[in-house]
């Protein structure tokens, strides 16, 4: 896997909409002011605004090669180093047939964002680059108030200052999105999340040992339509990983959940891989009764009593989160429910 170099002040970045295009709605574009004043005051970077990236929902729902083009251009061009994806969506699998995955080898950069950006992730694992999971502009770079701080770091710590060595600790404090949802609108630009003090931290819901591999997954909402493609990791691919994988705030029922790891079991997922983490649900109410449904499809229905589950880690759709680098290596401790990125982030 290519590891692209890391940003430093001066860099060039690009924000492109490679799924919904709500940040080019009238009533969204004080998300992209904030973000944009951030990432040049903050953190020193230029800020280029790909061309379809401001064409709104409609547009860009009916021109997936006008997405794609976007993002071929930001990898062609030599002075962008890393290119921001503004938000997820539903259907960013449309943009296949558009991308070229060659362009993408040959110009390794860092790429980030979440949720449906997971087929973005895994065309740039199908080039053999490693991305880097969370971080996107409207939910993270624009977070009303500021970017938290146990955010902030790890952008710091995977995407500017990488370190040899990196704890994944869990965030000492959890935003309900589920009751204390904050509306986006620019009235409300100025309203920090409230935060609660984090009380349960990594949870390991079966499983023993030290097991390490690189890190592979994403949204399990989003599987559904990378199953079956091109962009699909055989088997093999699998053999040695650690499963990372987390599910959106549209409330996926726990019957869903359990077809879909079903599936992974199917195909022999489960079997290869060295262990799971679990993103925190973004729902609070699914907190428990997901427990339930990973413990009764790997463990029994599956026969992997032994693979270690941590469960309640901090990336994906509930605040605040970490950046995952899909393609470096990590270990995951069973014993003292730790996750540590075993090599830098970035080059």
């Amino acid at each position: 896997m290519i590891k692209p170099k890391h940003l430093s002040p001066g860099d060039e970045v690009a924000i492109v909409s490679l799924s919904s295009g709500i940040l080019g709605e009238d009533w969204a574009i004080h998300k992209l002011r904030i973000a944009r004043e951030r990432l040049e005051k903050d953190y020193g970077l230029r800020v280029r605004v790909m061309p379809n990236a401001l064409r709104g929902v409609d547009y860009l729902y009916r021109h997936p090669e006008a997405r794609a083009a976007d993002l071929m251009e930001a990898f062609s061009r030599p002075e962008i180093r890393g290119v921001f994806s503004a938000i997820g969506g539903e259907d960013t699998v449309r943009l296949l047939p558009y991308v070229d995955l060659d362009v993408l080898k040959k110009n390794p950069k860092i790429f980030t964002g979440f949720s449906d950006t997971t087929s973005n992730h895994f065309m740039l694992y199908k080039a053999g680059l490693i991305s880097y999971y969370g971080a996107s502009v409207m939910t993270n770079f624009a977070e009303y108030g500021a970017i938290n701080p146990y955010t902030a770091a790890a952008i710091r710590d995977t995407l500017f200052e990488p370190k040899p060595v990196l704890p994944i600790l869990s965030a000492p404090y959890w935003h309900d999105d589920e009751d204390e949802r904050i509306p986006w609108c620019e009235e409300n630009m100025h309203r920090a999340f409230p935060y609660h003090p984090e009380e349960i931290g990594y949870e390991l819901l079966q499983g023993v040992g030290v097991r390490e591999g690189e890190l592979l997954g994403g949204c399990l909402d989003v599987f559904v339509e990378l199953l079956g493609t091109s962009l699909w990791p055989a088997r093999k691919e699998w053999e040695g990983k650690i499963l990372f994988l987390e599910t959106s705030e549209e409330d996926m029922n726990c019957d869903i959940l359990c077809m879909l790891l079903r599936n992974l079991a199917a195909q022999g997922v489960l079997d290869a891989v060295e262990g799971i983490l679990v993103g925190k649900p973004a729902r609070r109410s699914k907190y428990e009764p997901y427990k339930e449904v990973f413990r009764k499809v790997v463990g029994l229905e599956a026969g992997r009593p032994e693979l270690p589950i941590l469960y309640n880690v901090n990336f994906g759709h509930a605040n605040p989160i970490t950046v995952l680098p899909i393609g470096v290596r990590a270990r995951l401790d069973a014993e003292h429910k730790a996750l540590t990125l075993l090599e830098s982030a970035t080059a």
